[in-house]
């Protein structure tokens, strides 16, 4: 047993110092990042934000608007070769499609059959920390050596390194910070995500590699602390979710008129009995996620605007003329309490 006295930070634990700026337009501000990686041949141009891999949000049609911006979308994992097949070409260069360990490679090799690979690869566990999951992003890498490949998730140095050296150009960082997951209550592992990014980043920036933020953003300003903490990407679930493009069905209150939709992480009892059989490992496996209803939103595009304005916003704050430079331009200020919530 050992105990790390470290004080660790969430994106609540702190605020962003102003500075002096040059810039008084969002309009100045340049959101997009062009990268070249470690492993792959491949250059990607583009807003860094990423709509998750759930299937509440990652959806082919949020795909659609969401390239619009150049911003990038990891499809949900439970798209069939099909599925995958039936996207458009002009929208390829901004979607990601995403494996798991199972069948991951099956897929692979179908869309490399048909000369319709994707050039991005997210290969998603929940836990990323078993010698089994490096070794098939090893593998991974092996047999698709050009493409981009995502790895996740971690939330330490040291894990993020292994897998940089494994074969992913970025490392997904965040466990337990997610609106719908519960797994730092049921499995009581995690650590705070502002941290995580800091450490993790370092580690990955000293050997050539990446790291996506993925988990804990509550609203546009904690997108933009992801980055001052040195995100190279960073990856929303509940913020993305309740849209017209990715619900299911839109349940209306008959009394209020207020309309809903369902929204769960995807270790929940919801996901695991609609793509898993119920008897599947029942008697050892515990649900890490929840089931909520979140307000309807209407289309992704309003809010997809909302939380890049907001971006925009905080650069003519610091004096970040692009989003490259927002982590050079962050002071963070740790705080007891960073909201007025009279009204709330």
């Amino acid at each position: 047993m050992h105990i790390d006295n470290e004080i660790k930070y969430d994106f609540s634990d702190v605020l962003i110092k102003p500075k002096r700026s040059y810039y008084t337009s969002r309009k100045e501000v340049d959101l997009e990042r062009e990268f070249k990686f470690k492993w792959s041949k491949q250059i990607w141009k583009g807003i860094p934000l990423v709509a998750s891999n759930m299937d509440t949000v990652g959806t082919i049609d949020t795909a659609r608007v969401l390239s619009n911006y150049n911003t990038l979308t990891c499809l949900h994992k439970f798209h069939s070769a099909e599925n995958l097949l039936e996207i458009p070409n002009k929208i390829k260069n901004n979607v990601a499609i995403t494996i798991g360990i199972a069948e991951g490679m099956n897929i692979l090799y179908d869309l490399q059959d048909k000369e319709r690979l994707f050039k991005i690869i997210c290969i998603d566990v929940a836990n990323g920390y078993t010698e089994q999951f490096s070794d098939f992003v090893k593998k991974v890498r092996t047999e698709f050596e050009d493409k981009i490949i995502i790895a996740g998730n971690v939330c330490t140095p040291e894990m993020t390194e292994q897998l940089i050296l494994s074969g992913a150009d970025i490392v997904k960082v965040g466990i337990g910070g997610g609106s719908a997951c519960i797994t730092r209550k049921v499995a009581g592992v995690g650590i705070p995500q502002l941290s995580a990014v800091i450490e993790c980043s370092d580690s990955a920036h000293g050997i050539g590699g990446m790291v996506m933020s993925d988990g804990g953003c509550t609203c546009s300003g904690d997108i933009s602390k992801a980055f001052g903490a040195n995100a190279d990407f960073v990856m929303l679930g509940g913020l993305l979710a309740g849209h017209d493009e990715n619900s299911i069905s839109i349940n209306e209150n008959k009394k209020t008129g207020e309309k809903t939709v369902e929204f769960y992480g995807m270790a929940s009892n919801k996901a695991l009995g609609k793509y898993y059989s119920n008897n599947m490992g029942k008697e050892y496996k515990a649900s890490e996620g929840k089931l909520v209803q979140i307000k309807y939103k209407g289309p992704i595009e309003n809010t997809l605007l909302d939380l890049l304005g907001g971006v925009r916003s905080t650069c003519t704050y610091i004096g970040a003329k692009k989003i490259k430079d927002i982590s050079k331009c962050t002071t963070f200020v740790c705080v007891n309490n960073q909201l007025n919530n009279l009204f709330n």
